[in-house]
């Protein structure tokens, strides 16, 4: 099927090459965008749960240490 539809645009068009080469690194520039953005996320999750499991504690209703 690829041979068919490269003979049908005419064979290897250097352009054509050089279009698909370009769209291949913008593909893999947003692939790793999106892995560091997915990264950064989870961060920002990870410090937003443990801000409000401080904020549940309330440090006035704690029960003293027993010493």
């Amino acid at each position: 099927m690829a041979k068919a539809l490269l003979g049908y645009v005419g064979g290897s068009d250097p352009r054509l090459l050089a279009e698909m080469r370009r769209l291949q690194q913008r593909v893999q520039d947003l692939e790793s965008e999106l892995v560091r953005i997915q990264a950064e996320n989870d961060a920002l999750q990870a410090a937003a749960s443990h801000d409000r499991i401080m904020e549940s504690i309330d440090a006035h209703q704690a029960e003293p240490a027993l010493t």
